[in-house]
C-alpha cells in the first residue's frame, strides 16, 4: 500500500479506536444480508399466493423504503394506488412469515459477517470500547445473524441495541441513533456510527454522529458525500495498529 493511501486508513483506524463508542447498522454494514432477504421476500410472496416477485434491481429500488412491512406496503401501494391488494394486518402477517424464512436461511449457512468485521468488533471490545447496534431491522433478524456469526451470548457484546420497530420513525428519521445515544449516556459528536447507505447517512448525521461508511452491494452508488470516512473494506482497517493494542 502506499504512503498516500495509507494515511487515509490510519487517520480512519485513529478515529474508530479514539470513539467513546462504536455504533453499528445491521443489514449491509455487518453483514451482506439483503440477497436474503430478498430471497425471503419472494419465499414469503409465493407461500402466500401472491404473483410478486422482485429481482435484484426492483429490490435495489426498493431498498429506498426502510422497513420490511413498509417496503411492501410501498410496493403493494405502487401496482394499485386506488384499491391495495393487502391490508395492514395481512401485511403484518407476510412480514412475519418472511421473517421467519430469513431466519431459516440464516441458521442455515445463507450469510456470515463481512470481512474484517468480527476483527473491529473484537478489538474494540478489547478496548473496552462499547458497541451499539441502530438499525431498522427487527430483533428478529438481528438474532438470527448475530447468534450464528457470534453465539447465542451475542447480546454480551454490544450496551445498546435498537431496532426499527422500537422507535416512532425509522431511518434516515434519527431515532433509532438518538434512542442508541440516550441508552449509551453519550454525546453523538464523541461516537463513531459504521453504515452502508445514504438513509443510513442521513440519520446518524442528524443525531450528530460522525458516520464511516463502508461501501455494500446494494448502496454502493450513494451520495457519501457527507461522511466522515468511506471504505469499500472492513478488512483495510480491522488489523489494529500494533501501538494501539491493548491487554
Amino acid at each position: 500500500m502506499s504512503e498516500a493511501s495509507a494515511k487515509p486508513l490510519d487517520h480512519v483506524r485513529a478515529s474508530i479506536v479514539e470513539a467513546r463508542a462504536l455504533i453499528f447498522d445491521v443489514d449491509g454494514t455487518l453483514a451482506e444480508t439483503e440477497e436474503a432477504h430478498r430471497e425471503a421476500f419472494n419465499a414469503a410472496f409465493a407461500e402466500a399466493g401472491l404473483d410478486w416477485r422482485w429481482d435484484r434491481a426492483l429490490y435495489k429500488e426498493l431498498l429506498r423504503v426502510t422497513g420490511g412491512k413498509e417496503r411492501i406496503r410501498a410496493y403493494d401501494v405502487s401496482r394499485n394506488s386506488a384499491s391495495p391488494q393487502l391490508s395492514d394486518p395481512e401485511i403484518a402477517e407476510l412480514h412475519q412469515a418472511k421473517t421467519k424464512l430469513y431466519a431459516d436461511l440464516i441458521t442455515n449457512g445463507g450469510c456470515s459477517l463481512r470481512p474484517g468485521v468480527q476483527a473491529v468488533l473484537a478489538a474494540a471490545r478489547k478496548r473496552g470500547q462499547p458497541l451499539a447496534i441502530a438499525t431498522t431491522t427487527s430483533r428478529g433478524n438481528i438474532d438470527a445473524l448475530l447468534t450464528v456469526a457470534l453465539g447465542k451470548d451475542w447480546t454480551q457484546w454490544f450496551a445498546a441495541i435498537v431496532a426499527g420497530d422500537e422507535v416512532r420513525n425509522k431511518k434516515p428519521a434519527p431515532d433509532v441513533y438518538l434512542k442508541v445515544l440516550s441508552e449509551l449516556n453519550l454525546p453523538g459528536s464523541q461516537c463513531l456510527a459504521i453504515e452502508d447507505s445514504g438513509n443510513g447517512l442521513a440519520s446518524a448525521s442528524a443525531a450528530g454522529i460522525p458516520v464511516l461508511i463502508s461501501r455494500s452491494a446494494y448502496f454502493s452508488d450513494d451520495d457519501f458525500s457527507g461522511a466522515a470516512f468511506t471504505i469499500d473494506d472492513f478488512t483495510l482497517i480491522s488489523d489494529e495498529p500494533a501501538n494501539n493494542s491493548r491487554a
